[in-house]
């Protein structure tokens, strides 16, 4: 997976590649290339009676040592669990409306229901498709 962003103004890539994937229940992805010395990202999924409950568990660390240090404490954890926030309420978003079937290999767009319903479905797909370019 590749991500674009801006950070201070400087156009940042960060790259990761799927390590583990346990369906249903775990993936873990490690960081190939980016702003981060290291970024390992594990996400661990349980059924619960009322939907998945996702626990994302995420460890990071800057370059330039004692500096970098300063900067996670300053700004980095904040500004990565924001991410991972809007990203998660993305996921929800997409997953408890019909929009899930796009990713499905194999398949096209799922039908809209109504014009109204693609229309709206539309514009959250390029808020999301901006939002993750954004960041």
């Amino acid at each position: 997976m590749t991500w674009r962003g801006r950070m201070f103004g400087v156009g940042r890539i960060h790259s990761s590649h799927i390590e583990i994937v346990r369906p249903f229940h775990y993936v873990r992805e490690v960081m190939v290339a980016g702003g981060f010395k290291l970024y390992e990202h594990e996400r661990h999924f349980a059924a619960m009676d009322d939907g998945t409950r996702i626990k994302d568990e995420v460890r990071f660390s800057a370059y330039l040592g004692p500096l970098g240090r300063l900067i996670e404490k300053a700004m980095l954890r904040r500004r990565v669990t924001a991410l991972l926030t809007w990203r998660n309420e993305a996921l929800k978003e997409v997953a408890e409306s019909d929009a899930w079937k796009q990713f499905l290999e194999g398949t096209s767009e799922a039908p809209a229901t109504n014009p109204q319903e693609q229309s709206r479905r539309s514009r959250s797909e390029v808020e999301m498709k901006s939002h993750f370019i954004a960041h």
